[in-house]
């Protein structure tokens, strides 16, 4: 018999069970953190030297950025209220648009979780070896990263409880400085130090355009609250006002921290930094002491970023899985505790860091445009099924409420082809290749289940027996 297709509410209910079944879930405060403190790791604290060479004109980009970030998480918290399950971008595009939709989001996202992780990891070797390491030896740096990657892995393998508790504490204690930062900071700006407007060499618009992709790795993360919204309390009401709070407050703190930063490094110093906050510190203070403190936050900001995203690199292709969209090893539990998804997320995020630093100069960079690029996809996917959604009901929405989500989710749907535009033609090369090699992984998952499109695939007739050719007159022996 063919495979009936699972109604809207059937897929709802299917994707919260592991809310029920879960020891503890997420108050307004934890999806808050989940957000800020995945929002927040190091890729802001690396971000103001990956910018250096396009000078000030990327805090145009910045700017730009943050307009489209906040576009997106008001289309994720309007999606949240209709669809509260886990799964988020990959449960919007596979209501919306069918399953082969959902599962190359849900592939393109899982690449950019964990590689994601790598470039977090790659940025926090940077402030560790402020510490150790001083001679930045490659081999070293990169034992350094593994490490960084492999800690938060062992906090989500004991259980959700800890990740909670982990996500609150790491992210009050990275606050608290960027702030400072951000504030204090602003009053020992010096224009001189800022350097050329545009020193890319090239048009502003393409500086802005490939600033602003670098940028918005800063910003991924606003969607994880919806991407675990099966584990937060009242997600309907919980998950938007998450997503747009702590959305918000991260780029509140981006854009002063950045502009801080810029103003008091001098450009050509500031281009070559690992560590520019904590040589912004230090400038502003003129000692080391400022310096080591910043980069502490930067090391606890980036421990805790890759705890939620280890748990993220687990929860959607969960989702997938209990769908038959993704390899049943995702959706294994032990206890709480998703292990085959944290551990195969950990081991890749690894390899790609090691590769990298055996064959990229510019590490961070390079894993951050890849990250961008694939993130961008569920990003356009999640925006045009909102817009889909209120053209075809229209007649539910009042009328000003779907002008306002109508031009919101447009903005964010442009927003996203941009950000993929401003990937880079390299970028998006290896980046579609890597999303095209999920594929024949979708052909296995559909032959396992018996499925032909939509339907079931027909009985194999007995050798012998007399078939009907479709296109044909004749009859044939089988």
């Amino acid at each position: 018999m063919p495979r009936e297709k699972s109604s809207r509410a059937a897929h709802l209910k299917k994707a919260d069970e592991p809310s029920a079944k879960a020891a503890t879930t997420f108050g307004l405060p934890t999806a808050t953190a989940l957000i800020v403190g995945s929002i927040i790791g190091t890729g802001v604290f690396a971000l103001p030297s990956a910018l250096a060479p396009y000078g000030p004109i990327s805090l145009v980009a910045f700017a730009v950025v943050t307009v489209g970030a906040i576009a997106l998480a008001l289309t994720f918290g309007r999606l949240a209220k209709r669809v509260p399950g886990s799964g988020g971008p990959y449960v919007y595009a596979r209501e919306a648009f069918g399953e082969f939709a959902g599962f190359l989001n849900a592939w393109s996202y899982w690449i950019t979780a964990w590689a994601g992780n790598a470039a977090i990891a790659v940025a926090w070797v940077g402030y560790v070896e402020v510490f150790v390491n001083t001679g930045h030896n490659k081999w070293l740096s990169a034992a350094i990263a593994l490490t960084g990657l492999w800690i938060p892995a062992a906090v989500n393998l004991v259980g959700l409880r800890s990740v909670g508790a982990f996500q609150v504490v790491t992210t009050v204690m990275k606050f608290i400085p960027l702030i400072l930062m951000a504030t204090v900071g602003l009053f020992f700006v010096r224009a001189g130090d800022f350097g050329p407007f545009n020193a890319s060499g090239g048009s502003p618009l393409g500086a802005v355009s490939a600033a602003a992709a670098i940028a918005l790795f800063s910003y991924i993360g606003l969607e994880t609250a919806s991407v675990a919204a099966g584990r937060v309390r009242d997600p309907e009401r919980n998950v938007p006002r998450a997503t747009l709070y702590g959305t918000l407050a991260c780029a509140a703190v981006y854009l002063l921290g950045t502009l801080a930063v810029f103003g008091a490094v001098p450009h050509a110093r500031l281009a070559a930094s690992t560590a520019p906050f904590t040589d912004a510190a230090n400038q502003m203070a003129g000692g080391s002491w400022a310096g080591n403190v910043v980069a502490v936050a930067a090391i606890i900001s980036g421990i805790g970023a890759l705890g939620g995203w280890t748990m993220i690199c687990a929860e959607m292709p969960e989702a997938a899985a209990r769908d038959g969209l993704f390899p049943k090893a995702f959706a294994s539990r032990r206890g709480d505790v998703p292990v085959f998804g944290i551990v195969s997320a950990t081991v890749l995020a690894s390899l790609i860091t090691v590769a990298a630093y055996s064959s990229f100069d510019h590490v961070f960079t390079a894993i951050v445009l890849l990250s961008v690029l694939t993130a961008a996809i569920p990003y356009l996917f999640s925006a045009a099924a909102q817009l889909y959604w209120l053209l075809t009901h229209r007649r539910e929405v009042a009328r000003g409420r779907l002008v306002r989500d109508a031009v919101v989710s447009s903005l964010a749907l442009v927003f996203s082809y941009w950000s993929i535009q401003g990937s880079g033609y390299q970028t998006v090369y290896y980046g579609l290749f890597a999303i095209l090699l999920g594929i024949p992984v979708y052909i296995l998952l559909k032959r396992s289940r018996g499925e032909y499109g939509e339907s079931a695939l027909p009985a194999a007739p007995a050798l012998g027996t007399v078939v009907d050719a479709p296109d044909s007159p004749h009859r044939h022996a089988a």
